[in-house]
């Protein structure tokens, strides 16, 4: 089964090569608005109004998650966020600082969203004085990243799509992801994946005069991510979500709510 935000969703079908190309880049803290002169002014304001839509696509095992008599637990591995700036020449430059505020929010609006689920909602401790442990965890990290991408290209590009996979949801990331059941004695994992860019003043600059000279498009900062609920006896995923957002900001607390909140959606607890 799937479910589709339908914020938006005429015109991002009708405007999607444009939605940021022009103008629309969010606006961070190093961004200068430079549109209001712009002879261009209409098909700017195409990609402010577009930049300002939400798309979600989630999909799910068919048969759901079945009903418990007890509180659900769910193990929330250690967030892979990571937050940049968008410099003039289209480079993704990382900014730790505002990565680490990015993961406090974002966890604490997981909390959040969970406790109103009525869901328990565990907090996993990477080990660091167990080496084969922690490598172990991280492995997941990354095989969780390694199945999330393929699950973007197959199921979300429908030139991509694997017979074998078409009208079905089956993806896996192994018994390893058992061991977080054994360590946690919950009945689900959570794995988080967001990548959030900013654009520099260089950067809007470069959008303005190409779209304002050349009538080009080039892109601007997008948030983009995807979310994992893992049953923790199997390792299989229950359920999947995509994210993409041409606004917001995970720098704040509001915003990474808002985020967090069209992440999870359709979550099936």
């Amino acid at each position: 089964m799937l479910h589709v935000g339908t914020r938006c969703a005429v015109m991002f079908e009708r405007l999607s090569s444009w939605r940021h190309s022009v103008f629309g880049s969010k606006r961070g803290s190093e961004v200068t608005p430079m549109w209001r002169r712009s002879p261009k002014l209409a098909l700017l304001l195409i990609g402010v109004i577009a930049a300002g839509c939400a798309q979600t696509k989630s999909f799910f095992v068919s048969d759901g998650i079945q009903p418990l008599t007890s509180e659900v637990r769910v193990v929330l591995m250690p967030p892979d966020i990571e937050l940049y700036v968008l410099t003039a020449s289209g480079m993704l430059e990382p900014k730790a600082e505002w990565t680490a505020k990015a993961r406090l929010h974002v966890i604490d609006a997981l909390k959040e969203e969970l406790r109103a689920k009525n869901v328990q909602l565990l907090l996993h401790q990477t080990p660091t004085d167990m080496p084969s442990q922690n490598y172990e965890q991280i492995q997941l990290l990354k095989l969780h990243e390694a199945v999330g991408r393929t699950i973007l290209k197959h199921k979300y590009i429908s030139q991509f799509a694997l017979p074998t996979k078409k009208d079905k949801f089956d993806w896996t990331l192994g018994e390893g992801a058992t061991v977080l059941r054994e360590e946690s004695d919950a009945q689900y994992g959570l794995f988080i994946h967001l990548r959030d860019s900013y654009t520099s003043t260089g950067r809007a600059v470069a959008i303005f005069l190409a779209a304002a000279l050349f009538g080009v498009g080039i892109p601007g900062g997008q948030q983009v991510g995807f979310a994992s609920l893992v049953d923790l006896h199997n390792g299989d995923i229950l359920w999947f979500n995509r994210l993409i957002s041409g606004t917001g900001d995970l720098r704040t607390p509001e915003p990474a709510r808002k985020a967090v909140k069209q992440l999870l959606t359709e979550l099936p607890l």
